[in-house]
């Protein structure tokens, strides 16, 4: 095994009535220090990465699939039961409603064991099975594994959204999934409590640096 990167936080996951798809990771932990990113997907498929700095852009696009990478300044604001965001051409500004059937379940695991490794790789397949759309353990870009411990969930239950400075619509299942990595996020717009552990592999004897995929 080689590198190993732990990012501690919230994932907010959001659909709209014109198709457009965000994905945002609001981390208070990282080997980045804290930082917010937001992956777009757009109607036509189109996926965008919405970094605020180089490094965080190009760990993330080592790790996952877009089409254009913009560094741009991204705030994030979660306070109680309202989350606002404003990255570049996008702005969002949610309602967190209450704790989802799933968060309950989630709750009953205890958080150490939610985000362990192993027992992400153990329950991958039946949480796959489940069909929710999401998946806790994969292969990533550049040699990757990736690991998603998702310890509470709680439904999203308002948004006003707008891309370059037009609305995208009402709130909206998160319909077709969206596709920068081995995982989406649940149809039903959501805000998660999630520990993802990404691990780097490398051959036996190799000592390069990983790099950018495309």
């Amino acid at each position: 095994m080689g590198s190993r990167w732990i990012f501690d936080g919230h994932i907010a996951g959001i659909g709209t009535g014109s198709g457009l798809r965000a994905v945002t990771g609001i981390w208070q932990e990282s080997p980045f220090g804290p930082f917010a990113d937001v992956m777009v997907q757009l109607p036509s498929g189109r996926r965008l990465l919405l970094a605020p700095r180089e490094d965080v852009a190009e760990f993330i696009a080592a790790t996952y699939r877009f089409e254009e990478v913009r560094v741009v300044d991204v705030a994030a604001i979660l306070t109680g039961q309202a989350l606002t965001i404003e990255a570049g051409p996008l702005l969002i500004r949610a309602g967190i409603g209450g704790r989802a059937l799933l968060g309950a379940l989630l709750r009953t695991v205890p958080r150490p064991i939610a985000v362990h490794t192993s027992w992400l790789a153990a329950v991958s397949p039946l949480v796959t099975a489940a069909g929710t759309g999401t998946r806790t353990f994969g292969t990533a870009g550049n040699g990757r594994l990736e690991y998603y411990g998702v310890s509470d969930l709680h439904n999203v239950s308002s948004a006003v959204v707008s891309w370059e400075g037009r609305d995208a619509g009402p709130l909206s299942p998160i319909s077709p999934p969206v596709t920068f990595g081995f995982s989406s996020v649940p149809v039903r717009p959501s805000l998660a409590r999630v520990r993802t552990t990404v691990v780097e592999i490398r051959a036996a004897g190799d000592n390069s640096p990983s790099k950018p995929a495309g």
